[in-house]
């Protein structure tokens, strides 16, 4: 619509200024109800929305092959994107690239679901329960405070050098930014909207799934977000126990043999599935959250 004004106000005319601005809104009128045309107008900012988030990253990926071709980015400490290509081309020759983003897809998938269910459950169970509350918030938000690193030592201790202290890890890297937003979602609903679902004659379920949940939903929703990335973050932890395969693994064995292209190669991989979980779970709630006016707001544009 903006670049329909500017090339209608340019164009010379003796009408008077009434006439002028009744004939844009006529245009635009038209511009409306005709679907090409209003397509087009529709168009044109959507495109801009969809390229702009890869402008830096594109702007950024081309100055740094620059430097690099012109010799001021060592490639010893640095190299080159295509390098890094190159590198990955190779791995995937071998079949290791693939079979490392497997594994490690495999573990963050099963300990993010475990621990976001964990963290959903004691979530609307603290949220709903004040004895639930005064018994289990203090002791799970001192845990939360304890770093990951601090409990490799116990996980190999407990469970050895398999699969489960990695799984674990990542599901405690996950269920406490679950368990916090959906916590405080629920505690955070307005006591009036609950008191008006009484009035109605909601039960105790009926006001948690037509009062309680639609509420906390937001809140909950972020939580998740946050928490898929927490759980790649953690999976770096996990995959340096004694590990022999996963993304992490690759980091290590690159590490010892001094290849910087397969180590950026790996934080790309690590780049990459996280704006993919944050992507996905973005669409799951844009899609849960369509009654919600500010979402609504967001789709329409």
């Amino acid at each position: 619509m903006s670049a329909v004004l500017p090339r209608l106000s340019a164009e010379p005319s003796s009408a008077p200024p009434a006439v002028v601005a009744a004939s844009h809104v006529t245009v635009i009128a038209d511009a409306a109800h005709d679907p090409k045309q209003g397509a087009s107008l529709r168009r044109a900012p959507s495109r801009w929305r969809l390229l702009l988030p890869w402008l830096l990253p594109v702007v950024l990926v081309g100055l740094w092959q620059y430097f690099s071709a012109i010799g001021r980015l060592p490639a010893g400490i640095l190299p080159a994107p295509s390098e890094v290509l190159r590198a990955a081309w190779v791995l995937a020759e071998r079949g290791e690239l693939q079979r490392d983003i497997l594994v490690s897809l495999r573990r963050v998938t099963i300990g993010f679901l475990t621990g976001a269910a964990t963290g959903l459950v004691l979530g609307f169970l603290v949220g709903l329960s004040s004895l639930a509350h005064g018994l289990l918030d203090r002791s799970l938000q001192m845990v939360r405070t304890i770093p990951h690193l601090a409990l490799v030592p116990l996980m190999i201790l407990w469970f050895g050098i398999g699969e489960e202290p990695r799984v674990l890890l990542v599901a405690m890297g996950s269920l406490f930014p679950v368990y916090i937003n959906t916590m405080s979602g629920i505690r955070g609903v307005d006591p009036k909207l609950i008191e008006l679902g009484r009035s109605y004659g909601l039960g105790p379920f009926g006001l948690i799934a037509g009062v309680v949940l639609p509420g906390a939903l937001p809140p909950i929703l972020t939580g998740i977000r946050y928490a898929l990335g927490v759980a790649w973050l953690t999976l770096v932890v996990g995959e340096t126990i004694a590990s022999r395969d996963g993304i992490g693994y690759m980091v290590q064995n690159a590490r010892e043999l001094l290849r910087t292209d397969v180590i950026l190669l790996a934080i790309v991989l690590y780049a990459i599935a996280g704006w993919l979980a944050d992507s996905i779970t973005r669409a799951i709630e844009r899609r849960l959250l369509r009654w919600h006016p500010n979402y609504a707001k967001g789709a329409a544009r």
